[in-house]
C-alpha cells in the first residue's frame, strides 16, 4: 500500500473577483479565499488553520472544525477530462492540502494522522458551495460535486507545529472505520430517509457539530433545501 503523503500545500489571502457591475450570477463580484498559491516552505499550523491562510466567509468557513481542507489530486483527472472542466487543476477547489494515496473511500471520521510536527483529526467532509461554480463558470458544479462523491474533507488540529509538502500521514488512531468520508456523503446526500442511518451517524462522536445539527434536523423534519449554499446569492 502507498503511503498518502502532502502533494502540494496551498495557502492565499481574501480575493475579491468578477465585475461589481454584473447582473448575472456568474459574472458579478465576488470575494473567496480560493485562490491559494502553492509553497515550498514551512507553514505553522495551528488550531484555526495555517498561518497566512484567509478565509472570506467565516460564517461557513474556517474555524477549528475546518482547519485544513483536504483534496486527492487524483480528482482533477475527472473534473478535466469526465466533467471537461479543463481549466480545474490542483488548488482548484481552495483546498490547503493537495494529497496523493487518500481519498473518500479510504478516509474516515476520527482518523488521526502525525504530519510535520503537527497532529490532525478528520472531522468532517466538506459540503460543496456555490464558489467554486461562480470559479468555474458551472451553475451546477457543488451538485456535480455532490454527486460524484469526490468532495474532499477537513481536518481539526490537536497539535500545532510546522508542516510542508512532501510530508507523510502517520495513522495514530482509526476510532469510526465504519464512517468513511464516502459513506457519511451518501448519507447526507443519498440515503436521507434512512432515520437509523441518519441518527448513526449523528451520534458519531468525532463527527463535527455541524454536520451534527444537519443531521439532528433533518430527523426533526426541519431541514433546509440547501438552495443558497448550492446556487449562492441572487441566482440567475
Amino acid at each position: 500500500m502507498n503511503t498518502p503523503f502532502v502533494q502540494k500545500l496551498f495557502v492565499g489571502k481574501v480575493k475579491k473577483v468578477g465585475n461589481p457591475n454584473a447582473t448575472k450570477s456568474m459574472e458579478k463580484e465576488w470575494e473567496s479565499g480560493m485562490f491559494k498559491e502553492g509553497t515550498k516552505e514551512k507553514v505553522w499550523l495551528s488550531t484555526t488553520g495555517l498561518v497566512g491562510d484567509e478565509v472570506a466567509d467565516k460564517k461557513n468557513h474556517g474555524g477549528p472544525e475546518k482547519a485544513l481542507f483536504t483534496y486527492t489530486v487524483d480528482h482533477y483527472d475527472y473534473w478535466q477530462n469526465k466533467q471537461e472542466i479543463e481549466a480545474m487543476h490542483a488548488g482548484g477547489f481552495g483546498e490547503n492540502l493537495a494529497v496523493k494515496f487518500m481519498e473518500e473511500s479510504s478516509v474516515c471520521i476520527g482518523d488521526t494522522y502525525q504530519l510535520g510536527e503537527a497532529v490532525i483529526q478528520v472531522s468532517q467532509p466538506r459540503r460543496p458551495c456555490w464558489k467554486p461554480a461562480r470559479r468555474f463558470k458551472t451553475m451546477d458544479l457543488a451538485l456535480r460535486i455532490q454527486d460524484s462523491g469526490r468532495t474532499g474533507w477537513y481536518f481539526r488540529v490537536l497539535k500545532e507545529g510546522y508542516i510542508q509538502k512532501d510530508l507523510e500521514f502517520t495513522l495514530i488512531e482509526r476510532p469510526y472505520p465504519e464512517w468513511t468520508i464516502a459513506n457519511c456523503n451518501e448519507v447526507m446526500y443519498v440515503k436521507k430517509d434512512d432515520l437509523e442511518l441518519n441518527e448513526n451517524l449523528a451520534s458519531c462522536h468525532l463527527l463535527a457539530e455541524n454536520w451534527k445539527q444537519t443531521l439532528m434536523k433533518r430527523l426533526a423534519g426541519k431541514e433546509s433545501t440547501g438552495e443558497n449554499r448550492v446556487f449562492g446569492p441572487n441566482k440567475q
